[in-house]
This record gives C-alpha cells, structure tokens and sequence, in this order.
C-alpha cells in the first residue's frame, strides 16, 4: 500500500526564459547608429565615444562607425582597480 497520496503534476519545471546576453557586434564590424552592440546585466562592458548606456545596461552606438574594443585599467573608490573592456564606435 502506498504511503504518499497522488499529487499530480511534477513541482520542476519552472526554470525562466533564456535573455539572450552577450556581445552583438564585434571588433573592426560596422554598424549603424542605434545599433545594440552588447547586451549586459551590470557593467561588465564600459561605453566609450559614441556609445551609450540603456536602462538595461545595454550598450548602444550613437553614430554609425566601426566598433572597437580596447582594455582599460579602472580604478575603484576605494583605491584598487580592476580591467574592463571598453566598447568605442569610431565614425568613418
């Protein structure tokens, strides 16, 4: 005889949806204005000359140009720093 009575359906299943981060355009590629170049939760990626910042913290060329990335060294309040990379659009 059974211990546990039937419940029904599994209690798994409620994972969410997938939000599709991540770099969208690449280093040296073209892109329009208005162009989303990366898609971020927090500022993993820093915005450069002719990028800006969405409330998501999406990245987002302000002129048409060729993305570039480039490494720099950001230095905390506290006095440490940290590398990050920097997203710049360079008109043409």
């Amino acid at each position: 005889m059974a211990h546990t009575k039937q419940l029904g359906s599994t209690k798994l299943g409620r994972d969410s949806e997938a939000k599709r981060l991540g770099i969208k355009r690449q280093h040296g590629q073209l892109v329009k204005s208005g162009e989303i170049l990366v898609r971020q939760r927090g500022a993993r990626y820093l915005a450069g000359k002719n990028v800006k910042v969405g409330a998501d913290d999406t990245l987002y060329a302000l002129k048409s140009g060729v993305v570039q990335f480039k490494r720099v060294k950001k230095i905390r309040f506290d006095g440490n720093h940290r590398y990050a990379t920097q997203v710049s659009v360079l008109p043409q």
